[in-house]
């Protein structure tokens, strides 16, 4: 028998049947009074761990602050879901809303509904018009599954005849001190990994994954590759909300989920009683002192078949089932060209709506004024895009058409920056229009037309369609007659074969750019497989050295949606040199680079140098001439305080090739540091240019020392590049072709004339 969300439904119930009442203590002082009744909590059973979590709004999708609901837009919603091996026991909605002073008590109320189920009813009082209120809607937990959706919807009113639903005077915001109080139950899960990644994962859980990892003791590099591997699977399927994988050796985390790894002859000392294997094996069993909790085992007779156990669960999670697996063979197919990684749009061809849509109904919406419909374009960091005009894009759309040409609109908007606009026509042609937005703009006709400057791109943009509609309402006439409308909701589909083109554009990029890095995972993205990258560790790492390798795999995992299955490990700086490939460095410098400038951000163990410009930007954008990068001054400090650093420079064995270095000063608080910065989205914004000091204040970036260029540009292309951004040389180059144009124009002319006198001297 598996656990599906039926156990959990089937075990809520037999925590007991909710029972509805109000205690008289607790209407003594009620919050604010709200026409719903109270629930009462599910007795808990002996024994089974509790959680309390509280979601706020601003942590729920979509992420609003405040949400405010008006007359022609009544309703909002946020959604929250439940993991599968915990049931909710207790809910518990408080709210914090202001109601417009212009509303009608009484005929004014707020409706909660809880999975299209009515749960609360709100009515608006005299005194709590233009004020500040808070109230408490306890939910039942029975009517609570494994995705919710919380929808409030305004009925206000603020005149008893003849209004105008449009009227400004109708409003009503929702605070975001507004959040939902949960106590979640964890439920007993039988051994299976047919649900697998559950327990290990639950796409339901919007929180940061945290998946501690556990070793017998310091791993090798074989061992470390298979964790890398399987960090990077995790990323991938974490993607947004990010993740975190602690390392542990000989010891198991307390109430968490765990992936362990040992072979037959390197166990922890919990695992010292279970049998040896004969082939790689992946098992789910539970912790020894806590049934709750669960182990993935990743077994073998050797490192070998760790790795080798790690890439089925890779590539063929889906054959996963029972308690325990064994993987015969795994063999990888044909390695995976570059920039063809699964979340970043197509390169080598068009790329449909559909294959950037990221959950069903994305592309549609409806309402009085529907929400607006977006997708996200996750872009190469190396797209050469500085002479692009625009980017070819056609877009088909349907909607509902106003009853009569009144101004509605369609507003496309790219990184919240207006490109363009187009009417919506009433119903007198067909349902479906389709814009063609060309690369470089063409003549004026009748068709729709818009470029997109290119120069906006970044490597996350957000392209969104705004449907306007110019709603007409009749709340009265001259003659003193009340004449009403019904409001009609508008329906408006972006088409799934809408498309865009970023093909037939080359890639170059000055470099180091840590932001392409820390955003994309460049240059080590570029195969989404990392078949070109070589990872540098430490023979005999500690745990907060791992735990930075395993988080810095994930990163890049979640960024392309693939694993590192061709991912390459050494430990050997004698041999990596031989390599032609992109260079992560965890740990330390190797000997012959730490005299290298360009490199060295650490000197010892607590003493730090750097290079100090005299100026410098706050993105990578280069605006740093020669004079600008160079160094002021190299200072040594010696200093008890924790200190980290990602370093990014030339390789110094292929000019294509970059390292990027973790560093840290070799401290425990240190290595900490350097996870939260690549665990911390807002931490992880802040990482650009050459170098960045992670210190106990947060992160500070420098752009320093020489640059260099990765890709392939043509000769003629490469010099409009540089002169694009130094306008002084192109001003130069301009004079010179229109001195040059106008010398060639006095010869041609001179050489004219004389043929002409030779021709009259002849007559």
């Amino acid at each position: 028998m598996t656990i599906t969300r039926v156990n959990g439904w089937f075990t809520a119930l037999l925590l007991g049947t909710a029972t509805l009442s109000c205690a008289a203590a607790e209407d003594s002082a009620p919050v604010n009074a709200a026409e719903t009744v109270p629930v009462q909590a599910a007795p808990a059973i002996p024994g089974a761990p509790l959680r309390a979590s509280q979601l706020a709004f601003t942590q729920l999708a979509p992420p609003p602050g405040s949400m405010t609901l008006r007359g022609t837009q009544p309703t909002g919603q946020i959604e929250f879901g439940v993991r599968s091996d915990e049931v909710v026991t207790r809910a518990l909605l408080n709210l914090s809303y202001r109601p417009s002073p212009a509303l009608l008590p009484t005929l004014s109320q707020l409706k909660v509904y809880l999975n299209d189920e009515l749960v609360g009813l709100i009515t608006v009082t005299p005194e709590q018009l233009g004020k500040e209120n808070q109230t408490q809607l306890s939910i039942d937990p029975r009517f609570i599954s494994d995705f919710n959706r919380v929808r409030f919807e305004l009925v206000g009113h603020y005149a008893n005849l003849c209004e105008n639903p449009a009227n400004s005077a109708i409003w009503l915001d929702i605070g975001k001190e507004s959040g939902i109080d949960l106590t979640l139950q964890k439920l007993p899960l039988k051994n299976d990994l047919s649900h697998f990644p559950e327990p290990f994962f639950d796409a339901r859980d919007t929180r940061p994954l945290t998946l501690p990892v556990v070793f017998a003791a310091q791993p090798d590099v074989t061992q470390q590759r298979a964790a890398a591997i399987l960090a990077s699977w995790f990323g991938s399927k974490a993607g947004w909300r990010g993740q975190n994988f602690p390392v542990l050796y000989n010891q198991l985390p307390t109430q968490q989920h765990a992936i362990v790894f040992a072979t037959n002859d390197a166990r922890p000392d919990f695992l010292r009683d279970l049998p040896p294997v004969s082939k790689p094996t992946v098992e789910i069993v539970s912790q020894p002192d806590n049934p709750y909790e669960k182990m993935l085992l990743i077994l073998g007779r050797n490192d070998e078949d760790l790795l080798t156990a790690v890439q089925g669960i890779a590539q063929g999670e889906l054959l996963l089932r029972g308690d325990i697996s064994t993987v015969d063979s795994v063999k990888l197919l044909a390695p995976r060209r570059a920039y063809d990684a699964p979340n970043w749009v197509r390169t080598d061809r068009r790329t449909t709506f559909a294959e950037l849509r990221q959950y069903e109904n994305q592309l549609q919406s409806d309402g009085l004024q529907p929400n607006p419909v977006s997708v996200t374009l996750n872009l190469p960091p190396d797209l050469f895009l500085v002479r692009a005009r625009g980017i070819d894009m056609d877009l088909s759309y349907r909607y509902t058409a106003p009853f009569q040409q009144d101004g509605s609109r369609l507003a496309v908007n790219l990184n919240n920056q207006f490109i363009q606009d187009y009417p919506l026509p009433p119903k007198n042609t067909s349902g479906q229009q389709l814009l063609h937005i060309p690369l470089v703009q063409g003549l004026q006709d009748n068709s729709h037309q818009i470029t997109i400057p290119a120069l906006r791109l970044g490597v996350v943009n957000q392209l969104r369609f705004d449907f306007d509609y110019a709603n007409t309402y009749i709340s009265g006439t001259a003659d003193g007659r009340c004449e009403t409308v019904t409001p009609v909701s508008h329906h408006v589909v972006v088409d799934d074969n809408s498309s865009i083109d970023f093909s037939g554009y080359r890639h170059y990029i000055e470099m180091p750019s840590l932001r392409a890095w820390a955003n994309a995972g460049f240059p080590f993205s570029r195969y989404a497989d990392l078949a070109q990258t070589l990872v540098l560790v430490q023979s005999k790492p500690d745990a907060q050295q791992v735990g930075t390798l395993l988080n810095a795999l994930g990163n890049i995992g979640a960024q392309t949606g693939y694993p590192a299955l061709r991912v390459q490990f050494s430990d050997d700086w004698s041999k990596a040199k031989a390599q032609d490939a992109d260079l992560l460095m965890i740990g330390d410098i190797p000997k012959d680079l730490q005299d290298d400038r360009r490199i060295g951000a650490l000197a010892d163990a607590a003493a730090s140098w750097m290079n100090k410009p005299m100026r410098q930007t706050a993105s990578d954008v280069p605006e740093l001439n020669d004079s600008d990068r160079a160094v002021e001054s190299t200072t040594a400090i010696a200093s008890r305080g924790p200190l980290a650093a990602v370093i990014g420079f030339q390789s110094p064995f292929n000019d294509q090739r970059s390292v990027v270095a973790l560093l840290s000063d070799g401290s425990p608080r240190a290595w900490q540091l350097l996870n939260d910065a690549l665990t911390d989205s807002g931490k992880r914004a802040a990482i650009f240019g050459s170098a960045a000091i992670v210190r106990e204040s947060g992160v500070n970036s420098l752009r320093v020392g020489d640059t260099y260029y990765v890709g392939h540009l043509p000769w003629w292309e490469r010099l409009w590049a540089q002169l694009a951004t130094h306008p002084f040389w192109l001003a130069v180059c301009a004079v010179f072709v229109v001195v040059l144009f106008a010398l060639m124009t006095w010869r041609l002319l001179r050489i004219i004339t004389r043929r002409r006198l030779l021709d009259d001297e002849d007559e």
